[in-house]
């Protein structure tokens, strides 16, 4: 399940993580960040909301963007919209399952981001059939000695560290 989540969030993520280019969101603030995300998921309007932290640099966030690039079945088209948003849609087929998601992120600064994403799931994948999704990310500061970009600290405080 947690692959398809990703491939649902591939309409966003790559934005949060696309290197500086014309045209293209900014690099952001390297260090600790705050994400917080919250889901809805239908049939049945299943509610998730839950923060953690990331250790990011620059390497990590191109090395993220290339994964997302390259998941197998997968299409993801950015535009720049101007004002610091940028908008994508992308459409994944996993497991006989067209993912089809739309979304936005607005880079409110280097340290600062909002997205919204709505992902479609034909046929619905272990009952999901519609998701929205809003995260907010927010830079705090250096990350903590022993954590290395990729690596997370969980809403239990656990640290998560990338392999």
């Amino acid at each position: 399940m947690r692959l398809v989540w990703n491939i649902a969030a591939a309409a966003w993520l790559p934005l949060v993580v696309a290197p500086a280019r014309a045209g293209e969101p900014p690099k952001l603030k390297e260090g600790l960040w705050v994400i917080h995300v919250q889901s809805v998921e239908q049939p049945g309007d299943k509610r998730n909301d839950v923060t953690y932290k990331l250790c990011r640099d620059h390497a990590y966030d191109k090395a993220a963007n290339d994964q997302l690039k390259n998941l197998p079945g997968c299409t993801t088209v950015i535009k720049d919209a101007g004002d610091g948003k940028f908008v994508s849609a992308s459409n994944c087929t996993v497991n006989g399952t067209l993912v089809v998601s739309n979304g936005f992120t607005t880079f409110v600064s280097k340290t600062i981001t909002h997205s919204e994403t709505q992902a479609k799931y034909t046929p619905p994948f272990r009952g999901k059939s519609d998701e929205s999704m809003i995260q907010d990310q927010q830079y705090v500061g250096d990350c903590p000695s022993g954590l290395k970009p990729g690596d997370t600290i969980g809403p239990d405080g656990l640290i998560r560290h990338r392999n």
